[in-house]
């Protein structure tokens, strides 16, 4: 496990570059993001560890970034004063662009992975807006009507992006909609609503559970109509989008505190992980594959494999809370405090990720070497 420390910032977001395997942004902020500034980091994977090769201090806290998908040196910045800000890693100090629209703190930005030329953010104002690096204004702006917390475009479509909100609903736009038609939105998900159990061999129907605020949402990388939310009550739902009206055809439950981020493997279908204010960071799978041959595949595969079938041979009933076969594979207890962000890393073997948190420390660890603990 390697280590960086963010001296005097906590950390918000991580992510690393889609084009160098050894450079990883971070996200953060003074005073826990409550006042004060905010500061980008560029960091390089060494021989000799994690080193610092450059960061641009901001006014106000940063709550999130991406990679510009179209320029390796580009990253864009959410921050708290409202705007969003472009960096080059090859210039100093200043962004080259900064845009300046939303009417309270930017809590997420993402960009577009099938296109590369947009991106897209959303806000505490209650609106979503999609951008172009090289227009001074946004290109469209979409209201959600309460607090959005995580917005995305989806891998699999530059027309499709989708958000979570305070208000406890998953929304789906087609930006190929007229947009007289209900701002593009094309399904709206109560996170909240119980799973259909007509297909699962349950003693009785799950647990009602309130409406809760959303924080953060992934799509499966593999599974096009996939998508993955979570939040402030602790359990991490899929839905298919297809059929939105079933409810979640899995719920992940564990964490004991709000779910913060999760991320969808870039290398299995079934895997993703989870960040939360309970200081740990969790694999899990959601069952999908379940009964599916074994045999072949990556090292990372037929380790998960056997991890589940180890779970599964433990048998029991489980969380009552649980849905649809899926189950904790492992968990890393490193932080100290709140853990914001995670990403997984698309290069080398399988299983390396990063993680951020309150505790003012980025780490870089293999998941593998977390599974059954």
């Amino acid at each position: 496990m390697l280590e960086f420390r963010t001296q005097g910032f906590n950390g918000y977001a991580v992510k690393y570059s889609p084009f160098f395997d050894s450079r990883i942004a971070v996200a953060s902020a003074a005073n826990f993001g409550l006042v004060g500034n905010g500061r980008l980091y560029i960091l390089g994977l060494t021989a000799k560890g994690i080193v610092a090769e450059k960061w641009f201090d901001t006014q106000d806290s940063l709550y999130d970034l991406c990679w510009s998908e179209s320029h390796e040196n580009q990253c864009v910045v959410a921050t708290g004063d409202g705007s969003i800000k472009l960096f080059d890693v090859g210039l100093d100090e200043f962004p080259i662009q900064s845009w300046q629209e939303h009417k309270r703190e930017v809590f997420a930005v993402h960009w577009n992975l099938v296109a590369k030329d947009t991106f897209c953010s959303s806000s505490w104002d209650g609106t979503i807006k999609v951008w172009s690096p090289t227009r001074p204004d946004s290109l469209l702006t979409i209201p959600t009507h309460s607090c959005t917390y995580s917005t995305s475009f989806s891998p699999h479509s530059p027309s499709i992006l989708s958000s979570v909100s305070s208000d406890s609903h998953l929304r789906i736009f087609d930006l190929r909609t007229p947009s007289s038609a209900s701002n593009h939105l094309t399904c709206s998900i109560p996170l909240h609503t119980p799973p259909s159990i007509q297909s699962q061999q349950r003693p009785m129907s799950s647990p009602a559970i309130p409406p809760s605020e959303a924080l953060t949402h992934d799509w499966n990388k593999y599974r096009s109509p996939v998508i993955t939310a979570a939040g402030v009550d602790r359990l991490i739902r899929s839905f298919d989008i297809r059929s939105p009206a079933q409810g979640p055809v899995a719920v992940l439950s564990g964490h004991e505190y709000a779910v913060r981020k999760v991320a969808w493997s870039p290398h299995v279908s079934d895997v993703l992980l989870s960040a939360s204010y309970d200081m740990t960071c969790r694999v899990w799978t959601d069952g999908s594959t379940m009964g599916a041959d074994g045999g072949g595949g990556s090292g990372f595969q037929q380790q998960h494999q056997e991890e589940d079938i180890r779970m599964r041979m433990q048998g029991g009933m489980g969380d009552p809370l649980a849905f649809g076969g899926g189950r904790e594979l492992g968990r890393m207890g490193r932080h100290t405090e709140f853990v914001m962000g995670v990403d997984w890393c698309l290069f080398g073997a399988e299983g390396w990720c990063a993680s951020v948190g309150w505790d003012e420390r980025l780490l870089v660890w293999d998941v593998r070497a977390i599974m059954g603990q």
